[in-house]
């Protein structure tokens, strides 16, 4: 970066979008789009003569989308980018195959009350592209994103159990790919999971689909009265907080929309707050990358409550907020690599 300004190269086919997303960004003094692109093609000679810290990228765009760029890209020139999404079925797609192909995040274009929408979208970019500008992003040179973990043959015994343990996982920014390295290492008798990753509405059940191809456990996304159960994983639905009640000897999934905590809905505050109070000492927390506080506090009360915790460790985030927050406040009682995580949670059951 130069100066305190994060250089930003906007790639968009539609002239008026990377009018709007350039104007929004540069109402921030603390970032500078420095060029825009409205194809692939361009979008790489600009980054070499250019050289922003921050790429803002269109899902869908012709010639070659977004995704078979950044599978071109990250490997000689990786840079953070964040994808502009719409909210299609096939953008949505693209979408999570670009977040596995190198982007850090993404955001939403809107499709209902547009003014509103975009305010909230520009937002939203700006926050983002000021904290994923000094992620490290190298290691997409050296291993270009090959290493993907094998899925595993479910159990169809696992579901038959309940559960009283239950694993409550939290995380943003970067948090998509952070879960499934997790996830995908636990094996198919597992105690229940409960996730909850900042997304918008949407997006949760493409995600959840998505992970239960890759996992040996189940995972779906969750729905009012799902019971939480070993070789189970529930993840939040957008736009919804997710608690757990206990209910004589089972776990159930609470779903509402009340106001946002911490800024969010689903919110990791509410749904670890919940866990604190129904499973305490059953319990482990585990809070991955992301920006912000969400959570932090309630990872204190569940360790209070008896719970073991631990979060993702500075060098392994791809937004060391969330964590950071989780151990500064007590919460979290150690940090991990990300490689690590799914082990030692293991360790903690046996």
């Amino acid at each position: 970066m130069v100066g305190d300004k994060v250089r930003v190269l906007v790639v968009d086919d539609s002239a008026l979008v990377r009018e709007i997303l350039s104007s929004g960004l540069n109402m921030d003094p603390q970032i500078e789009v420095v060029g825009t692109a409205q194809d692939p093609y361009v979008a790489r000679d600009k980054i070499v003569q250019l050289k922003p810290d921050v790429l803002t990228l269109d899902v869908e765009m012709p010639r070659m989308d977004g995704v078979d760029f950044l599978r071109r890209l990250m490997p000689q020139h990786p840079l953070p980018v964040l994808m502009v999404s719409a909210l299609t079925q096939r953008g949505k797609q693209i979408t999570f195959e670009a977040l596995e192909a190198g982007a850090v995040d993404f955001v939403t274009k809107p499709s209902t009350d547009v003014a509103r929408g975009l305010n909230i979208m520009l937002q939203e970019l700006r926050e983002k592209v000021k904290a994923v500008a000094k992620v490290d992003v190298s290691h997409w040179k050296r291993d270009k994103g090959n290493a993907e973990p094998v899925a595993r043959l479910k159990s169809s015994r696992a579901l038959a159990e309940s559960t009283d343990k239950v694993i409550a996982i939290g995380a943003s920014t970067g948090g998509t790919e952070a879960i499934r390295k997790v996830i995908t290492r636990f094996p198919a008798d597992t105690p229940g999971v409960v996730i909850v990753q900042h997304m918008p509405s949407g997006f949760t059940k493409m995600f959840a689909d998505r992970l239960n191809t890759e996992c040996a456990m189940e995972v779906m996304e969750a729905s009012n009265g799902d019971r939480v159960l070993s070789g189970r994983i529930l993840v939040a639905p957008g736009d919804y907080h997710m608690e757990i009640k206990r209910s004589g000897g089972i776990y159930q999934i609470k779903l509402n929309q009340k106001d946002k905590v911490c800024g969010h809905r689903p919110s990791v505050e509410v749904m670890m707050n919940s866990v604190a109070k129904e499973v305490g000492a059953n319990a482990i927390g585990v809070m991955l990358t992301g920006m912000g506080h969400d959570g932090a506090d309630a990872m204190k009360n569940m360790r209070d409550a008896g719970a073991r915790t631990m979060a993702q460790n500075e060098e392994s985030c791809i937004v060391f907020g969330m964590p950071k927050e989780a151990y500064l406040r007590g919460g979290a009682e150690r940090l991990v690599p990300l490689t690590n995580i799914a082990e030692e949670v293991l360790k903690l059951f046996s």
